[in-house]
């Protein structure tokens, strides 16, 4: 039985992303393990505490990530 775990920041991810995440890592797993499968498999999203994640030496916050992400979407 397959289990994905799924390390995220919290309160980067809404429930509703957070759920589409889930649908859509499992549709990835059963592409490769088989349909039969999927009652088994498993998708968990862990959310870590903001100040308890750290990249390139630096702190990162929820509100980092989302600068990040803003950053992208904007126009060129």
């Amino acid at each position: 039985m397959p289990l994905v775990t799924i390390d995220v920041i919290k309160d980067v991810f809404t429930p509703a992303q957070m759920e589409e995440l889930i649908e859509r890592v499992t549709e990835a797993m059963i592409e490769v393990e088989g349909e039969a499968m999927r009652q088994v498999t498993w998708v968990r999203i862990m959310e870590v505490e903001q100040g308890d994640w750290g990249i390139g030496g630096k702190m990162l916050r929820a509100s980092d990530v989302h600068a990040l992400a803003d950053k992208q979407t904007e126009p060129a």
